[in-house]
């Protein structure tokens, strides 16, 4: 049966698919992030400590709006786990990067 075109003002509900070689994610402890005017780029790498090397392991491109939208999604979040689980704590600033690998801003 084909499906109804949704009217102006009701929300569309997206069915998201998740395959299973998906499913398991991948794991980040460095992003490296660069924009343009029309994109901003999110190199999601790992770190493996006493090698010289991170390995991108995810490339995501957004619209910038996107980007903005995920930093909002990701604020709202993390206040959310901090009411649950509390603070999260971040190294101090000026710490050497090698010792506490991670997201730095």
């Amino acid at each position: 049966m084909p499906q109804k075109p949704v009217q102006s003002g009701q929300k569309q509900r997206i069915q998201i698919h998740l395959d299973e070689s998906e499913a398991n994610g991948h794991y980040a402890n460095l992003i490296l992030i660069n924009h343009s005017p029309a994109e901003f780029v999110l190199d999601f790498a790992r770190v493996v400590p006493a090698s010289p090397k991170a390995r991108v392991q995810t490339r995501v491109l957004l619209a910038p709006q996107h980007a903005k939208n995920l930093l909002n999604a990701l604020g709202a979040n993390i206040k959310k786990y901090e009411e649950t689980f509390g603070e999260i704590k971040l190294a101090p600033k000026g710490e050497d990067v090698d010792k506490h690998f991670g997201f730095q801003a």
